[in-house]
């Protein structure tokens, strides 16, 4: 299954806005908290998963090639993710780019 990194990310978060509008009754923000951090976690774990299994020589970096097939959404922005031009990326590395555009889309 192909998806990318904004398949992945854009429903959890519409999930997360709507169980907090929508939620079921009085949750604690603690209880809150705690859900969002799970999720998240599952999320990033699932990153990582897929940027493991890219990652056909096991050096913790991505070459546009290796994005290629596995992780499409890098794939497509792989020269904007790839700020030092070093013609590989990490995980920090697209982290760093998608915090850079969520805040993005927030300033709009």
């Amino acid at each position: 299954m192909r998806m990318t990194f904004r398949r992945v990310l854009a429903p959890l978060a519409a999930a997360l806005v709507a169980m907090a509008l929508l939620g079921g009754g009085v949750r604690t923000a603690a209880a809150q908290d705690a859900n969002q951090g799970d999720r998240a976690a599952k999320a990033a774990a699932a990153l990582k998963e897929r940027f493991a299994a890219a990652d056909a020589n096991g050096d913790g970096k991505l070459t546009k090639a290796e994005a290629e097939g596995h992780m499409p959404f890098v794939y497509k922005h792989f020269d904007e993710i790839d700020t030092a031009h070093a013609g590989t990326v990490t995980m920090a590395d697209i982290a760093r780019y998608a915090a850079a555009q969520r805040a993005k889309r927030n300033a709009d």
